[in-house]
């Protein structure tokens, strides 16, 4: 029963449903948390949780750390604080299945940068599955009528979910060129950057009158997300990647709409219309596409 339990597919599968929960738990957030206050003490939280754990690690690895001390909490401030604060205040204004599907586009985000930075080498079939993932992200931002993007007329909180898309894609291309260290050295001194720059930003929210209290309900998310998506769905992630590898992991993580959308229309009641199914379609198949892709590039390059 452990050895299945321990499964890859098994452990990137529950990563993945956590993902997707999380933004059920975003929404679930307005109005019980502020959302600075929901980013600060996420962070805060999982510091508190991983140090006992990462102590011995961050000890050995100190003189690494020290060395890119800039980078990690850079790399925080931006992958962390900067997404998160963008992801639940735009909660507020959109939709849990219109924030899971636009994010599945990550990986349109992580191959524009690639190919534009460090000249990799693309394939016809990448081109056209990342093309198709991009008509379904916008066919999801536009609600179904495409005629609103020439107008330029966006939802707010969709407009900023493409935005923490884009900054956690680019956060993505940087920890590709992380310094070798323990994952829980990494872990712990990428939330101390999301806590540091999350300090500022609630300055700002309580400054400008709109922090409140949690409640209870507020309360609960908070436990929730400081022990599921920022810790326990690292973990997860981290060991399934080790044990089949990037790429295979990345069919895994694909699900995260799936499992988002699911989640909202039984514990949201959102509504889920055609053009959601539509969307959810051209990305997964555009990303199904742009793997495959992928594969016959690289046999090429090596």
């Amino acid at each position: 029963m452990l050895k299945r339990l321990a499964h890859p597919a098994v452990l990137l599968l529950l990563t993945a449903f956590i993902w997707g929960a999380n933004a059920v738990a975003g929404k679930l957030s307005v109005g019980h948390i502020s959302p600075m206050s929901l980013t600060l003490l996420r962070w805060v939280g999982a510091l508190i949780l991983l140090f006992p754990f990462a102590r011995p690690h961050l000890q050995r690895d100190r003189s690494t750390i020290r060395r890119h001390s800039l980078y990690f909490v850079g790399l925080g401030l931006l992958g962390f604080t900067s997404f998160n604060a963008l992801f639940y205040v735009a909660m507020g204004y959109t939709s849990a299945i219109n924030a899971m599907i636009i994010q599945a586009a990550m990986p349109l985000v992580v191959f524009v940068g690639m190919f534009l930075f460090f000249h990799i080498r693309v394939s016809v079939l990448q081109v056209v599955g990342f093309a198709l993932t991009l008509v379904g992200v916008l066919l999801v931002a536009s609600h179904g009528h495409p005629e609103t993007i020439l107008a330029l007329d966006f939802n707010i909180g969709d407009a900023m979910i493409l935005a923490s898309t884009t900054i956690f894609g680019v956060y993505t291309i940087l920890l590709s060129r992380k310094p070798r260290v323990h994952w829980l050295s990494s872990i712990f001194m990428l939330s101390l950057g999301g806590a540091l720059g999350a300090v500022p930003l609630l300055a700002w929210e309580v400054s400008a009158g709109l922090s409140f209290a949690p409640d209870a309900q507020g309360l609960l998310i908070l436990a929730f997300t400081i022990v599921f998506p920022s810790i326990l769905s690292q973990a997860l992630y981290i060991k399934g990647v080790e044990m089949i590898g990037a790429n295979r992991a990345n069919i895994f993580v694909n699900t995260v709409p799936v499992f988002g959308a699911i989640l909202a229309v039984l514990i949201l009641a959102e509504p889920f219309h055609a053009y959601h199914l539509a969307a959810l379609s051209l990305v997964l198949g555009g990303i199904a596409l742009a793997e495959r892709g992928k594969r016959a590039v690289q046999p090429a390059a090596e």
